[in-house]
């Protein structure tokens, strides 16, 4: 694997560099659920039932996971290095204080997933939709939204450096102690803040979306607008 050089955008910004994963030849998974702490290198999952399966701590080198089901999967704690996960979908999957590095995420279907505390670095999450995740004091770096739904999804006190969310959709996001690093959101389908427009300081957002939340900006600093 070899991530990409940074580059610069139009405005300056600093780009999130995105991961390339090259998975070598995987051999299919033929084990039953997960151990906790367990150790998987070169691995293919191929839709395997990991639902109420406890991988708590466990480890994922140049794995691929396609279409595996996570509901109330425990990952806590579980770190992926080099892989892709294809497909997966679930409710309740836990993967609190998770570590993700050159990690690409394509077309989950995920609902109140458990990310708080995790670290993703050099990770692409696109397409799909998750709901309700969560991403409290969470620290991202190098991260990439694209082409995805994210409904309600919780920031509160996550630190968010180059981070760019691309044609995909935030609705009733929560930014409350949010901290903003060369985080580019001008290029946001649809850009819906429920708390936290406050914190928006590191950000980049469009002529377009600046109108759009000015009355949100007017009402933060106690200014009322009338005709």
């Amino acid at each position: 694997m070899a991530a990409s050089g940074r580059k610069k955008s139009t405005a300056g910004v600093a780009a999130a560099r995105r991961p390339e994963v090259r998975l070598p030849p995987l051999v299919p998974y033929e084990g039953e659920g997960l151990e906790p702490d367990g150790d998987y290198d070169g691995l293919r999952f191929d839709g395997t039932d990991l639902t109420d399966a406890s991988g708590r701590g466990a480890r994922f080198l140049d794995c691929a996971l396609e279409s595996c089901a996570l509901d109330r999967t425990e990952l806590a704690r579980a770190r992926f290095i080099d892989s892709v996960l294809t497909g997966v979908r679930g409710v309740g999957t836990d993967l609190a204080e998770a570590s993700l590095r050159d990690v690409e995420v394509v077309d989950a279907r995920l609902g109140g997933v458990q990310l708080h505390g995790a670290v993703l670095e050099r990770v692409v999450v696109r397409g799909g939709k998750i709901d309700y995740l969560n991403l409290r004091k969470a620290r991202l770096k190098d991260v990439v939204f694209e082409g995805c739904v994210l409904s309600e999804p919780d920031f509160g006190d996550a630190h968010l450096v180059r981070v760019e969310f691309r044609d995909c959709v935030l609705k009733r996001a929560d930014l409350s102690g949010v901290r903003l690093e060369s985080v580019d959101l001008r290029a946001v389908a649809e850009l819906d803040i429920a708390r936290g427009v406050d914190r928006l300081a590191g950000a980049v957002i469009s002529p377009p979306q600046l109108m759009e939340l000015a009355p949100a900006f007017a009402a933060q600093i106690g200014v009322r607008v009338e005709p």
